[in-house]
């Protein structure tokens, strides 16, 4: 039987991560599957976590092991506790990516794809071949390229939940942190597009500069003193009441909740101990801080903080309607959803110690692509 190499990751029970390329059979479709040669798969924050879970990746190193090359690196016993779940277990990565369908089962909507370009959901795309069902697959239109449809799913969906969960949920307008990232890029041209008001958080005045170039409106720098005021103000001309947060740790989401009840006061009249009656609703959905949420509470009780996830809220608008946003994802990938990448690795680069020290980095305007079939 044909072979293949996928990546795997591994941490074992004393504390070591092992990232390894293992070969594997190359899978047969069953009748509603198809078997797609993988191009193009991103590495998304989403990645990393199972990649390299809670390892020290500045002792990385790479050696060689029954003739195959393996990164090791520690995993603090501190941090041990929070990867129980998986120990001395070998995993799949990569969430998604894309290729081209070069095999496929007995079903008509299986062989309709051979030849055709796809995108793909699979937990396992760090591999040179992936076997997906068909509904796991977003036909791109003809003359779109691997690399163009790698993002599509990951980040585009999450920016087309976050527009739609706020009109489920009767919001007005966003609040999004983390701005400049792949993702922010793509919610600024998605709520431009569609005309939501949204305020920008970032961190650094040159990402200021980024996305006002991008056409954002409003876009507040959380290092500068005025941050607060700066933040209260856009909230107060936005009238947004929903957050969405990708930092998790420390006082950011505090800080927006304050920030919307602080712009709700300005049209209150009189006083009440329980603060306004305007609701406000924050979602965690990243974990770029891991350390705790502090929350004082100075924002009146109508307030609410969640997790949000992709899959369930997926699951929430249904088959119908996520059929809708994946179609729109298709029509818009090389403009609303457009992903640019600094670097393109095959899967023996990836696992370096110096490459995955740059894209751990997970700096603005940098992101890294993986071609598991580069060079062959």
């Amino acid at each position: 039987m044909e072979k293949s190499l996928q990546l795997r990751s591994k941490i074992t029970k004393s504390g070591q991560l092992e990232v390894s390329l293992v070969e594997v059979d190359v899978p047969t479709p069953g009748p509603g599957e198809v078997l797609v040669r993988m191009e193009a798969a991103p590495i998304n924050p989403s990645d990393m976590g199972p990649m390299l879970g809670p390892a020290d990746i500045t002792a990385a190193r790479l050696q060689s092991t029954e003739g195959r090359q393996v990164l090791t690196a520690p995993v603090p016993e501190a941090r041990l506790a929070g990867a129980a779940t998986r120990l001395d277990k070998d995993l799949p990565v990569g969430n998604e990516g894309a290729g081209t369908v070069v095999a496929a089962g007995s079903d008509p909507e299986a062989q309709e794809l051979i030849g055709r370009t796809v995108g793909l959901l699979s937990g396992r795309s760090y591999a040179q071949y992936c076997c997906v069902p068909v509904a796991s697959c977003l036909v791109l239109n003809e003359g779109t390229t691997a690399a163009e449809a790698a993002s599509c799913f990951v980040n585009p969906l999450t920016a087309l939940g976050m527009v739609e969960t706020m009109k489920l949920d009767k919001h007005t307008g966003l609040v999004h942190t983390v701005a400049a990232s792949n993702l922010g890029q793509m919610l600024i041209r998605l709520c431009l597009a569609d005309d939501v008001p949204l305020v920008n958080i970032v961190r650094k005045a040159e990402q200021v500069e980024l996305l006002r170039g991008l056409g954002a409106k409003h876009v507040c720098d959380s290092s500068q003193g005025s941050f607060l005021d700066d933040l209260t103000d856009a909230v107060a001309e936005t009238g947004a009441t929903l957050a969405f947060d990708a930092v998790g740790g420390g006082r950011l989401v505090n800080d927006v909740l304050f920030a919307m009840e602080r712009a709700a006061g300005r049209t209150l009249t009189g006083h009440s101990t329980y603060g306004s009656a305007v609701f406000k609703q924050a979602y965690i959905y990243g974990g770029l801080d891991l350390s705790p949420t502090i929350l004082n509470r100075t924002y009146g009780m109508s307030w609410s903080i969640g997790a949000w996830l992709l899959p369930q809220f997926l699951q929430r608008i249904g088959f119908e309607r996520t059929a809708e946003l994946r179609q729109r994802v298709a029509d818009e990938i090389t403009t609303t959803f457009a992903s640019k990448f600094t670097k393109v690795l095959s899967l023996e680069e990836a696992i370096t110690p110096e490459n995955i020290r740059l894209y751990v980095a997970k700096k603005t305007g940098e992101k890294y692509l993986i071609n598991p079939n580069k060079g062959l």
